[in-house]
């Protein structure tokens, strides 16, 4: 299959087709130019992108692949009559026959976060992120007890940013702890860490990936050494199974992987978003 420009629309931020789409290519190997198109609210901004389609099929020679979540029929009804694209209509495919097995139609809401301060998913996910920043790296002790998850692990394991997309993603309230040598010394979890044991997820990694990402952070230093990288994990190993701890390698594991994984094992008792 050629390579193929992909077309990106939708009437909000674009970021549920690009999910969609995303995950669709990805089952074909090819490289793909993606043309992101957002906020196509409009008849005029849809003749715009209509006209940009077209000039890329007639200078490529061959249709470009267009991914929609339009809930606007107007805005809808221009691409399907001028564009000569490969129109992939993610809302008419799935959105149409839902309503004919629910019997009511949907309520055609713009974008995800369309009218977000009334949301309480939107108000959820902003305080978890304000939670997981003010709980990163161990900053902070002050009420661990509403965390729903606290990770723990060597530096450079993946703790940060798997916080981070868990708070974004679920509205997660995730603090992290790094495993020092201190703690490896004692043979213990950090103290600030003991009453809420049950809440603990571990993550782990191989030592060869973890000098590698440390040396792009301090090359050439004992903190990134392969030596030093093998005791801090088989340390930190060691110390998740004494204390029980469930835990995963994230060495070949994308943060997608990583938080479902958690996500599994921990089961809020709340909604996820």
């Amino acid at each position: 299959m050629p390579n193929r420009t992909v077309f990106l629309i939708s009437d909000g931020t674009g970021i549920t087709a690009e999910t969609f789409a995303k995950a669709i290519l990805n089952q074909f190997e090819s490289n793909h130019r993606m043309v992101r198109l957002p906020f196509t609210d409009s008849v005029d901004k849809a003749h715009n992108a209509v006209r940009e389609i077209n000039h890329t099929a007639q200078r490529e020679g061959h249709r470009p692949i267009v991914f929609t979540t339009l809930v606007n029929m107007s805005v809808l009804e221009v691409l399907k009559a001028h564009c000569q694209g490969l129109m992939l209509d993610m809302f008419g495919t799935f959105v149409a026959p839902l309503e004919a097995e629910l019997g009511i139609k949907s309520n055609h809401r713009v974008g995800r976060f369309s009218d977000a301060s009334k949301s309480r998913e939107y108000h959820d996910r902003i305080e978890a992120i304000n939670f997981s920043l003010a709980h990163d790296d161990g900053q902070s002790n002050k009420d661990l007890a509403s965390s729903d998850v606290i990770l723990v692990g060597v530096s450079r394991s993946g703790k940060t940013p798997t916080s981070l997309y868990l708070a974004m993603q679920y509205g997660i309230k995730a603090s992290n702890y790094p495993l020092i040598p201190e703690d490896f010394e004692r043979r213990k979890l950090p103290p600030a860490l003991l009453p809420h044991r049950k809440k603990i997820f571990g993550l782990t990694i191989q030592p060869e990936r973890l000098s590698e990402i440390r040396n792009e952070r301090r090359p050439n230093s004992r903190y990134a050494s392969l030596e030093n990288c093998r005791q801090e994990v088989g340390e930190a190993e060691a110390m998740m199974r004494r204390e029980n701890i469930r835990w995963l390698s994230t060495t070949t594991k994308s943060i997608e992987e990583i938080s479902t994984t958690i996500l599994q094992d921990i089961r809020p008792d709340r909604p996820v978003y």
